[in-house]
């Protein structure tokens, strides 16, 4: 631990790279991305808007160097190979990048994106997340999907002819009228593929959403049980650890990316409605960038609408309710590393959550229990006590 004179070192820094636009929007998607249907894509103005949010955030870099960058969207895929690379290449002559940088792309397995896959490998893009959400054709077309289960399963082949040996699968369950035997053989098909990692979820109606409007039926609450233990326990057979609340992986391929936000790193986030967090000597400070991607690529007086700086007392309840999402938990050292808080400070808070059976710990560490795991929600929702 650093003593009283030396200063804190500061959070490993990340960057979110927010691509907002997709073919079209999903019912239930609350995410910032706009369909383009058949408008052109305004690749290359937004790829110079983009070079000019990151040299405004350069400051607030500090001479780290990037653990990791995440493209994001919206359908990141709909940008060509060249674009992306160009990207990562401004990233590593600005900032810079740390050995093993993880470079991660989400794609839609549609045939149209697919056919990119082994140029943003070339480029610099280590590791993809495919947006597969059901291998069921009737399911698709529920969730407005625009692939099929056949060109899912084909993505994958494709990106591993790429040469990716890191590729995660996004998965939903809970889907409309979704039984529990169809949300395991959904499961069943991803497994087989054999990812790296399995990002597994349920689908929940967010608000500003088509699904929110006109809610569609959902399984009740006892088929949600049943997916989620048996589910939890296919994936452990098969072979994937769970490290996080939606997320497993085997050979230790944890999102690297993901880990920081979870362990309360820092990130740049660049582009429309993207947001950023970083540290410096004057505190925790939240960016957020302007929404509207006509409004993002016409930004004549600098791209963020927002910034705040967060108050001691908020930063514990923002450090568990990340850290609290880990199977593993964290460390004290970590909390005290990353925060203006001290051990002393959080204490009785997590003494208070372990007698309510939410959490463990040690004297070096806190991890969420079994029921910790389970309603996390619950747990999250006593640190506002």
């Amino acid at each position: 631990m650093p003593t009283m004179t030396e200063p804190k070192a500061l959070p490993p820094l990340s960057a979110y790279i927010h691509i907002p636009w997709c073919v079209k929007k999903c019912p239930y998607c609350d995410f910032n991305s706009h369909g383009i249907e058949d408008a052109e894509l305004p690749e290359l103005d937004y790829l110079y808007a983009l070079a000019m949010d990151l040299e405004d955030d350069l400051p607030l870099v500090q001479d780290r160097k990037l653990e990791s960058i995440f493209f994001g969207g919206g359908t990141p895929s709909l940008f060509s190979d060249t674009a992306i690379g160009n990207l990562i290449t401004l990233l590593d002559k600005t900032v810079g990048f740390a050995d093993n940088c993880e470079i991660t792309l989400e794609a839609n397995p549609g045939t149209f994106e697919a056919a990119k896959f082994a140029g943003y490998k070339e480029l610099g893009v280590t590791r993809l997340s495919i947006g597969v959400q059901s291998f069921e054709t009737e399911k698709l077309e529920k969730l407005g999907r625009i692939h099929s289960a056949d060109e899912a399963i084909r993505a994958f082949g494709i990106a591993r002819d790429a040469g990716f040996d890191n590729i995660n699968l996004d998965l939903m369950h809970g889907l409309p009228n979704q039984s529990s035997d169809q949300a395991l053989a959904d499961l069943q098909q991803a497994i087989d593929l054999g990812p790296e990692h399995i990002s597994w979820y349920e689908l929940t109606i967010e608000p500003n959403t088509e699904y929110f409007k006109r809610p569609p039926r959902l399984p009740s609450e006892s088929i949600l049980a049943s997916i989620n233990d048996e589910g939890h326990a296919l994936l452990d057979a098969s072979g994937y650890k769970r490290y996080e609340t939606s997320a497993y992986c085997r050979d230790d391929k944890r999102a690297r990316h993901n880990m920081n936000y979870w362990q309360y790193g820092d990130y740049l986030g660049i582009g429309a409605g993207a947001h950023g967090k970083l540290t410096d000597a004057n505190g925790i400070h939240r960016f957020s960038k302007t929404r509207a991607p006509t409004h993002y690529l016409n930004a004549r007086n600098g791209f963020r609408i927002g910034e705040t700086t967060i108050e001691k007392e908020d930063q514990a309840f923002e450090f568990l309710m990340n850290a609290l999402r880990l199977i593993d938990g964290s460390s004290f050292e970590i909390f005290e590393s990353r925060t203006d808080l001290s051990l002393e400070e959080i204490n009785k808070t997590i003494d208070r959550l372990c007698t309510l059976g939410y959490l463990e710990r040690d004297t070096e560490r806190f991890w969420p229990s079994t029921k910790g795991v389970r309603y996390l929600n619950n747990c999250l929702m006593e640190l506002m006590v």
